[in-house]
């Protein structure tokens, strides 16, 4: 899995791209605190792997998972992990 971080020079956002490597899976989403724990999902690339962007405001950190065909997953690159007491499961932390 592979998170790339691009800063944008005209606002105080971070463009956010997702990849998620699920070549036997059908869907693929994210979800987290920047859109409320509602799932986005990622469109499949020929390659198997699944894609997304989404634009962030810069100096936060975001709590966040991925969903593999109904199962949570962290991100193995995370910038860091935070315990969820409500998941009772550790989330990955996305920090711009």
């Amino acid at each position: 899995m592979a998170i790339i971080k691009q800063y944008l020079k005209s606002k105080p956002e971070c463009k956010v791209t997702f990849n998620v490597p699920a070549k036997e899976a059908s869907s693929v989403a994210v979800s987290g605190d920047f859109n409320s724990w509602k799932k986005t999902e990622l469109k499949k690339l020929k390659n198997g792997i699944f894609k997304g962007q989404l634009n962030l405001p810069i100096d936060k950190a975001y709590e966040f998972r991925y969903l593999v065909d109904g199962e949570w997953v962290n991100e193995t690159e995370a910038d860091r992990f935070n315990w969820s007491d409500f998941a009772a499961a550790e989330n990955s932390v996305l920090e711009v």
